[in-house]
């Protein structure tokens, strides 16, 4: 990862973030690939001339979740799907444990990471009952606050994590506790629970 974030800046200057797809594309095998789907025009252009050109990566201008039933499940059997809505329209939260609910049906032994952010604690809490009723199994919560939660204000960053890989849950609380000495002092905080476990 620190490699990849480097490789896009200079003279150990960090001006440069890389994005999710592109530190994605910076890890590739020679067998993997890349659909790149975004709804918004001015970021579709912005992907689509950072990899134009590159066979192992498809960027299309389209709504995320009206495409899972044309990509899902990929021909390889095996993937990831990550979704990171913008949180700008009502209704986010709902459409994302139905697009969820959805996608699963279709590939339930997908790997699914679900980004959201951490402003409204009602609101989370609401979303995180709304993802235990659809029955879905395998979820881990993981939220990082880098401040004590405060209604209203961005506070943290979440990510619902379907069939994650079995050592992730052990990574995560031995990274989460140094990123939080690094990203507030101490001051945050971290979540770390199944939704759901097993059947």
């Amino acid at each position: 990862y620190l490699e990849a974030v480097a490789s896009e800046n200079r003279n150990g200057t960090l001006a440069r973030y890389p994005g999710s797809p592109l530190l994605a594309r910076k890890l590739f095998r020679p067998q993997d690939r890349l659909s790149a789907l975004e709804l918004h025009p001015a970021d579709y252009r912005k992907l689509r001339d950072l990899f134009e050109g590159d066979i192992q990566v498809r960027v299309t201008e389209l709504d995320g979740w009206l495409a899972l039933n044309a990509y899902l499940p990929p021909k390889e059997r095996r993937g990831l799907v990550l979704v990171d809505p913008p949180f700008e329209e009502e209704g986010e939260w709902e459409r994302l444990v139905d697009g969820l609910a959805k996608a699963h049906r279709k590939w339930s032994s997908g790997l699914f990471m679900l980004w959201y952010p951490l402003k409204e604690p009602r609101e989370v809490n609401a979303f995180v009952a709304d993802l235990k009723s659809t029955g879905i199994t395998r979820m881990l919560r993981a939220e990082l606050l880098i401040k004590p939660a405060v209604a209203g204000s961005l506070y943290g960053s979440g990510l619902i994590l379907v069939n994650p890989p079995f050592t992730l849950e052990a990574e995560l609380k031995l990274i989460f506790p140094a990123l939080n000495t690094a990203l507030a002092a101490g001051r945050g905080g971290q979540r770390i629970e199944w939704i759901r476990g097993e059947k």
